[in-house]
């Protein structure tokens, strides 16, 4: 697990993650391309700081990661549209995300200049939880799990149960295990 605590950007090789803590106890991920600076952030629940963070950061915003629907994550959507407009913003197909400008399937590929971020079904905490896998070559890759992980744990079943949240956890399981895991 990546410690959330620390407010120093992980480096991979062409991709930054900074870590930015939101209300008062969720994590916001900016995620940065190394060489274009094109960055998105994951569940930004403070538009302003992720903006703001951004800005520091020398990085353009073009996408929001949203995990699930929960307000805790999905609620500042709306103010990151208004704070930068043209931005996109991912969600399950399945969650009703505030903002939400395009659903995302399991297994789909987007891109963030040079990043390829795959995404990940893992309902259970939401019908319609997305987790993030973002590589590039020559970094470490990195998954962003909203959450359906916590640092101590498990996410709570709101939307599934026990058999959904084995399927989601076996899912992240499976991934390399160099793998960097920033939980919600």
């Amino acid at each position: 697990f990546a410690d959330p605590r620390s407010a120093s950007p992980t480096s991979r090789a062409e991709m930054e993650v900074h870590i930015l803590e939101a209300l008062d106890d969720n994590y916001m991920y900016l995620i940065v391309d190394a060489a274009s600076r094109e960055a998105a952030v994951v569940d930004p629940a403070e538009a302003e700081k992720a903006v703001a963070a951004a800005s520091r950061h020398n990085a353009t915003l073009t996408t929001v990661l949203c995990t699930h629907h929960h307000w805790d994550h999905a609620g500042g959507n709306d103010a990151m549209k208004a704070l930068v407009p043209g931005i996109e913003v991912v969600g399950g197909e399945r969650d009703a995300i505030q903002g939400k400008t395009r659903d995302v399937r399991d297994d789909e590929t987007l891109r963030i200049g040079a990043l390829t971020v795959r995404c990940i079904l893992t309902p259970c905490h939401t019908a319609g939880h997305i987790s993030y896998m973002v590589t590039a070559p020559g970094a470490t890759p990195a998954v962003f799990t909203g959450d359906v992980l916590f640092v101590c744990g498990c996410g709570r079943f709101f939307e599934g149960g026990p058999a959904d949240m084995h399927r989601s956890l076996s899912k992240l399981g499976a991934l390399p295990p160099e793998t960097l895991v920033y939980v919600g």
